[in-house]
């Protein structure tokens, strides 16, 4: 092991502020600078940032969603919307590929009994 001697008489150069300080008051800075203790500056909060957990981005457990569906009694209510197929979302880029056919397969359709209306 290196036996390196005191230096109760040396003096030493700031790194900062490049006057000559006693040896034995001399620190040395996170960043390795070698300067007097009037002088020092301790790192700042900023330069080692909290370490955040990212959010979760999926869900456990999940099942597919099932868009179809059929209702019986006087009124009778169908629903496909079967992804893929018409009704999935086609384009080039941010331009549907044909708006018209995109919203015409996006109806909804419900057939009730029959009403009647009389006016007296």
């Amino acid at each position: 092991m290196p036996n390196f001697s005191r230096g109760k008489y040396s003096q030493s150069i700031s790194d900062r502020s490049g006057q000559a300080f006693p040896y034995q008051q001399m620190v040395k800075e996170w960043q390795g600078s070698l300067v007097h203790i009037s002088e020092y500056e301790e790192k700042h909060p900023q330069l080692d940032p909290k370490h955040h957990k990212a959010d979760a981005q999926a869900l456990k457990d999940t099942r597919a969603q099932d868009f179809s569906f059929t209702s019986g009694g006087n009124g009778e209510a169908v629903a496909n919307l079967t992804l893929p197929g018409e009704f999935a979302y086609n384009s080039r880029g941010m331009m549907p590929l044909d708006p018209s056919v995109q919203n015409s397969a996006r109806q909804f359709g419900i057939y009730t009994g029959q009403v009647t209306i009389v006016i007296s």
